[in-house]
């Protein structure tokens, strides 16, 4: 076979040098039939090896016949209903090859959104053990990350939250939407209880997601069960954060993590998508201008609650007491808290502010609370006293014997 080098050789010297095709013949020491063939070819010599036969080619017409049947039959039933005794990734690969041609065609449609048209939220668990404090910790199953990616710009943007309860997530989510700096559209969520689900056809949200989008005047979607593809961008995002942001970091405590959160995806969101072809801090701009404007009253989240004091002076919020002051046991009070403070309120006067655990079964105490409730105690001690002890006459017991008409013997008089 004439080598790469000799063919370019012949080409120089007859087109570039003029020789003609018995010179160049005579100084490469080559037939003039194999000059010919190398001035008429288009590309340089390359060994084919001829076709072999292979062992499914006997039963090939067999298998066709099975497939334009049953189009989706696995290779393992084929080698069955053939009779197929040879190894069976050889036929599997055969079967592979034939099946397109009887099977209906099914293109990937390319999913593209418009600006402002579309975020996608869920819910990540870290594979983490975070401290918390009290000496507790809590596993991946209690770490519930609210995530939320733009569809347009890829925005992504988190949040650690200490339960799942709407409670925490609406406040949350009112987070992530109010540093966006807008409302997107629509709003997509899998299957999570405290947003709805997918029942009868179409998607049924709680009454506190549907006052939280209708303050927003936005749109929820909840997607169909099994079917991860309708939220494969938030799912991507899950996996680019145990992939990039986990690996190498260490966390104190909550806050240690959405501090460290926080600066990653600041720098996260510069860096350039190959999908897009640009970062997300180049299209964001574009995405907020599209999407709606910002509700002038925020929404109601977070704990809210009215109760009266008791007479311990304590307030129970997910299963942790905190303190109150004791001036207004017997009144009524009301409970507000976010993802951050515990506070309590009486007649628009605070009367309690502790910032909020993620311990859990604690008792939170404020020693100004603590002292207070001594003092009241003490004052009470002293307003109740009894009643000072009254002179009162002894008489001696002869006079009863007179009263009674008895004489000193005991007998009547």
């Amino acid at each position: 076979m004439l080598s790469v080098e000799d063919w370019a050789e012949i080409r120089r010297l007859h087109r570039a040098e003029g020789l003609p095709i018995k010179a160049v013949a005579r100084v490469l020491g080559v037939s003039k039939n194999t000059v010919k063939a190398a001035l008429a070819s288009d590309g340089p010599p390359r060994y084919q090896r001829p076709p072999r036969g292979s062992v499914v080619d006997e039963v090939e017409p067999l298998i066709r016949e099975l497939l334009q049947a049953y189009p989706t039959m696995p290779a393992t039933v084929i080698a069955e209903r053939i009779g197929w005794t040879r190894s069976i990734r050889t036929l599997s690969g055969r079967v592979a090859e034939l099946r397109p041609v009887y099977l209906p065609p099914d293109p990937a449609s390319r999913t593209t959104y418009t600006a402002g048209e579309i975020a996608q939220c869920d819910l990540w668990f870290p594979p983490i053990t975070l401290p918390v404090g009290c000496g507790q910790t809590r596993r991946p199953a209690q770490l519930p990350v609210l995530t939320m990616v733009c569809g347009y710009s890829r925005w992504l943007s988190g949040r650690l939250i200490p339960t799942r309860r709407s409670e925490d997530l609406f406040a949350a989510w009112w987070r992530l939407i109010e540093k966006l700096g807008a409302v997107p559209r629509v709003l997509v969520w899998d299957g999570e209880g405290a947003i709805g689900r997918w029942r009868g056809g179409r998607t049924e949200l709680t009454p506190e997601c549907q006052a939280f989008r209708g303050t927003l005047a936005t749109r929820v979607i909840v997607c169909r069960p099994a079917d991860p593809e309708a939220k494969g961008i938030i799912e991507r995002a899950h996996d680019y954060l145990e992939r990039s942001f986990l690996p190498g970091r260490t966390f104190a405590s909550p806050a240690d993590f959405n501090t460290q959160l926080e600066a990653w995806l600041a720098v996260v969101n510069t860096r350039p998508r190959r999908v897009l072809g640009c970062a997300p801090t180049d299209r964001i701009g574009a995405d907020r201008q599209a999407m709606l404007a910002l509700p002038p009253v925020a929404p109601v989240t977070g704990w809210r609650g009215g109760t009266r004091l008791a007479r311990d002076h304590y307030i129970r919020l997910d299963s942790n007491d905190y303190s109150v002051h004791p001036g207004v046991i017997g009144r009524r009070i009301e409970v507000i808290a976010d993802l951050e403070r515990v506070r309590a309120f009486c007649e628009g006067r605070s009367v309690a502010d502790h910032e909020r655990i993620w311990a859990t079964h604690q008792t939170i105490s404020d020693p100004a609370h603590v002292e207070a409730a001594k003092v009241l105690r003490r004052n009470r001690i002293g307003m109740i006293r009894p009643a000072p002890e009254l002179d009162v006459q002894v008489r001696e017991l002869s006079d009863y014997d007179t009263a009674l008409g008895l004489d000193t013997d005991g007998g009547v008089a």
